[in-house]
């Protein structure tokens, strides 16, 4: 079937898969067991392991009918507490294969500071509680559930389907990126003509309606810079205007009054002109006021007091760390901050480091990349991926339409793009209007949300796959 062919009768290629091979009590239990399991293996940098979290998905896999040759655990030298999983469930081979990417590293958490053992999944009032319950085991637990639910039934897809659950996607640089070595030693195990990622998720209002269901199809370049002044300081009895502190102070309130250009995309365009069919008054107005040529100034003002929709609009630069002095009876000899970048995609990183330099306006005020940036070009919105996401997500919450955005933030999927395999951050997890604790606090999601999603990433895999 030609491919013109194809995206013509692809809805009813889809007809009928979300009612098919419909979820048994017992799919629900097995995936809230491997679920469980996954959350409670400690997965920091610190102190856990992602070798055990894929070895026992492995062995989930084998149980639910995979065989060793299906599944492979990746360890990277010189790293054995740094393992990945690669599994394979084979298809007719008509196309590429789809690769499902999930990671399985977590955030930091203190027990101290969380209201429950972090590393303990604990439900209470229809919620989950865990560090990881979110970013990303979710996931990365509903792909390994899906994968057996698609074994036990024979489901023969046209294409091979990839899973692959990542080491060190939450360390930025990190020596021992999973998807990294992965790309770089074994391309020939993840290689896919797409691939579905985290990053998208469901936007719920304060009342609980399901607004909209988010696809994302670009991500914003991460860039940190370490900025660092010295004097000569002395003793703080003898005060001089000559001050390392009053130096970079200065500097980083002028960086606080900074706005980057306003600047859309095909992606971000879209995101406004459909986000505003479902705001009211002056937001609405505002969305689509900045879509006219010349955008209304007004209107850009007011939008950019939203830090949601400022970070949809422009490249941002925030000081997010500040040190200095080494003593309180001294004068700083010494002061540094760090101030993080995410830049719009395409956007010359040289670009932003010359205006850094320009707003900051002092040159004994040293600006110095830390790591290198990685390139991060946007994934086309194909009729394939689109009229997938748009018909399941019609099944499932009848009216909610499907919205595609920018992620303010990085996932492993920049990595993906610039191998030239196109990624899409779905998943089908209508949470709160908060961060749900992600990277933070307390994290958690709403029960029914983890199985909706799980529901919902089945049915879309094998749209795609069918």
């Amino acid at each position: 079937m030609n491919l013109r062919l194809r995206y013509l009768l692809l809805p009813a290629l889809l007809a009928g898969i979300g009612s098919a091979n419909a979820e048994t009590p017992s799919d629900r239990a097995l995936f809230r067991s491997i679920y469980k399991e996954l959350v409670e293996i400690n997965t920091t940098d610190s102190a856990g392991d992602t070798t055990r979290a894929a070895r026992a998905m492995a062995s989930r896999l084998k149980a639910g009918g995979f065989e060793n040759s299906e599944i492979r655990i990746i360890v990277p030298p010189g790293a054995p507490k740094k393992g990945n999983l690669v599994a394979r469930l084979k298809g007719a081979g008509q196309r590429r294969p789809l690769l499902m990417l999930a990671h399985l590293d977590v955030v930091e958490a203190k027990r101290e500071d969380w209201a429950r053992d972090p590393f303990k999944l604990v439900e209470e009032n229809g919620v989950f509680y865990a560090r990881g319950s979110v970013d990303d085991k979710s996931m990365a637990a509903a792909f390994v559930a899906n994968m057996i639910r698609m074994k036990r039934e024979r489901f023969v897809p046209d294409r091979d389907l990839i899973l692959a659950l990542t080491a060190d996607e939450e360390i930025v640089p990190s020596r021992f990126n999973g998807l990294e070595y992965l790309l770089k030693h074994h391309r020939d195990l993840i290689d896919a003509a797409l691939a579905i990622n985290e990053g998208g998720r469901g936007i719920v209002a304060p009342d609980g309606t399901y607004l909209f269901n988010g696809i994302e199809a670009a991500e914003k370049v991460f860039q940190t810079y370490r900025l660092e002044v010295t004097s000569p300081g002395g003793h703080s009895a003898l005060p001089s205007k000559d001050n390392a502190i009053y130096h970079l102070a200065e500097g980083l309130t002028r960086l606080a009054k900074l706005d980057f250009p306003l600047k859309l995309s095909e992606i971000t365009r879209t995101y406004f002109e459909r986000a505003s069919k479902l705001q009211r008054g002056q937001l609405a107005e505002d969305m689509r006021a900045i879509l006219k040529e010349p955008p209304d100034p007004a209107a850009v003002e007011r939008l950019s007091r939203i830090p949601l929709q400022n970070a949809q609009m422009r490249t941002t630069c925030v000081a997010t760390m500040l040190e200095a002095g080494h003593a309180t009876n001294a004068l700083p000899q010494r002061a540094g901050a760090v101030v993080n970048c995410r830049i719009l995609p395409g956007e010359p990183v040289d670009e932003v480091r010359a205006t850094l330099e320009r707003v900051l306006a002092d040159p004994r005020i040293r600006i110095t990349p830390d790591g290198e940036p990685v390139a991060s070009p946007p994934s086309p919105l194909t009729p394939e991926i689109m009229a997938a996401v748009e018909k399941i997500t019609g099944e499932m919450w009848p009216g909610v339409p499907v919205i595609p955005i920018m992620l303010p933030g990085a996932t492993d999927g920049r990595f993906l793009d610039n191998a030239g395999i196109p990624t899409y951050g779905v998943s089908g997890q209508f949470r709160d209007g908060g961060d749900s604790g992600v990277h933070g606090l307390n994290e958690h999601i709403p029960a029914k949300a983890l199985y909706e999603s799980r529901e919902f990433l089945y049915r879309l895999v094998k749209a795609l796959s069918s």
